[in-house]
């Protein structure tokens, strides 16, 4: 996942201007960055396996926009980001729900075993 960040944060800061010491700067705040949170941010998501999964489709559907705008179809960004914006809510609140779930069958549980 690293190596797949990496290339994606070099391709991107080559692509994005025309200047040396401009691409050389955000390639090692990118670096810095996934170093400083890859731990966290692998826990998490190894933590929860649908988020795993939403990952993956956004690191495809992303891809897929790379690979269009090499044959020079240009996408808009401001559908793909809301689109994933509204995946990454969606999943946010589904989690969110998993976790009342298991505290009310927690309690629940716990009240018969006292009764029991």
């Amino acid at each position: 996942m690293d190596i797949i960040f990496s290339l994606d944060s070099v391709i991107t800061a080559v692509g994005m201007v025309n200047d040396l010491p401009v691409m050389i700067a955000a390639i090692v705040v990118a670096v810095a960055f996934m170093l400083f949170f890859a731990r966290s941010i692998g826990d998490f998501v190894n933590g929860h396996p649908s988020m795993k999964l939403l990952a993956l489709a956004f690191m495809l559907l992303i891809g897929v926009l790379l690979v269009a705008e090499g044959f020079d179809q240009h996408l808009p960004r401001g559908y793909v980001y809301a689109g994933m914006g509204f995946a990454l809510f969606v999943e946010l609140l589904n989690m969110r729900l998993r976790k009342r779930r298991r505290g009310v069958a927690t309690v629940a549980s716990d009240a018969d075993h006292e009764q029991g």
